[in-house]
């Protein structure tokens, strides 16, 4: 089975231009089977499929996801059991450690995307890593093509991958219609639900991914100003992570830790 294994929407992520139901068609009009939906510290774009398009799209599989920004290690993805809700998923700012934890208490997976990217976005780019660079080895895979970076930065993904014995995906990242489907990973057994692909990546099972890489991205096209914007991230994601800190503590209450 194919599929699009990184996938941002106009409900769930401030910056997704697609909605989740142009999404899908064109990843079915490009011979994809499914998609992981992981918008920003959010599931609203899974929802809208949950809600409004569920049993409408055919055969077509839509899986439950979220690309979770921690404050010391970047993106992570995040797929849990489809019958496990957490409230913790979306409010920013854990520490990588005690997303691991948290993610692998409640029967999750989790892995970093584009691991060679960007500074502050990406986890061999953070303090984390530079600290403890063994903290990969509680990951269950990681994304080792990302339509939106650069080869150089997918190559350092794919060796990172192998020294760790990780699983490999392949997601487009995309945030805009023309990038939906440049990236895929096929799965060679039916994946049709979440704990589906939990199992098969605890299993260590063969993923194949490739794609071609996004000529459209905003660093492309602002430049040497996308250092602007990158460290503006970080000054965004952290205050963001403290006005979330009451929600954020009391969902970690909820879960006894």
């Amino acid at each position: 089975m194919k599929f699009d294994m990184h996938c941002h929407t106009k409900e769930g992520s401030l910056d997704g231009k697609i909605p989740i139901s142009e999404y899908i068609q064109v990843l079915k009009s490009k011979g994809f089977d499914g998609m992981l939906v992981t918008d920003h510290d959010s599931y609203n774009g899974f929802r809208r499929y949950r809600d409004r398009l569920k049993g409408r799209v055919g055969d077509f599989v839509v899986l439950k996801g979220i690309e979770y920004d921690t404050i010391d290690a970047g993106h992570i993805l995040v797929i849990l059991p489809e019958n496990v809700k957490l409230l913790i998923m979306e409010c920013r700012g854990l520490p990588v450690r005690v997303l691991q934890e948290v993610v692998h208490r409640h029967g999750g997976i989790l892995g970093p995307a584009h691991p060679c990217g960007e500074r502050h976005l990406s986890i061999t780019r953070t303090r984390a890593y530079r600290k403890n660079p063994n903290i990969m080895k509680h990951f269950d895979f990681l994304e080792a093509f990302n339509s939106c970076e650069s080869q150089e930065s997918n190559m350092e993904a794919r060796r990172l991958a192998f020294r760790y014995h990780l699983p490999m995906f392949g997601g487009s990242d995309s945030h805009h219609a023309d990038c939906v489907g440049t990236a895929y990973t096929e799965f060679h057994a039916d994946i049709t639900k979440e704990s589906d692909l939990i199992q098969y990546i605890r299993e260590k099972r063969e993923t194949n991914y490739g794609g071609v890489y996004y000529q459209g991205t905003v660093k492309g096209r602002i430049g040497i100003l996308n250092h602007v914007l990158i460290e503006g991230f970080w000054f965004y994601n952290h205050l963001a992570s403290i006005c979330r800190s009451h929600k954020r503590k009391l969902a970690m209450s909820l879960l006894n830790l």
